[in-house]
């Protein structure tokens, strides 16, 4: 794979997390992929800094009620 070509990965979402994203990606004026990209990026950028990933634990789901 080239240095710059970006891999493809399928990904599940649920219906209410999707129009949390889409909205938010609106808000920034990005796509639902690019929002995607940007805060997986953030993330990553984030456990580098201080060795932890946000949020500090993985294990418990989310409340994820966007209604």
């Amino acid at each position: 794979m080239a240095p710059d070509a970006k891999k493809q990965v399928p990904l599940r979402l649920s219906p209410s997390l999707y129009a949390a994203i889409a909205a938010w990606a609106e808000e920034d004026f990005r796509s639902v992929n690019g929002q995607i990209e940007y805060l997986l990026t953030e993330c990553v950028r984030q456990h580098r800094k201080n060795g932890r990933p946000v949020p500090e634990k993985l294990d418990v789901p989310p409340d994820l009620k966007f209604d």
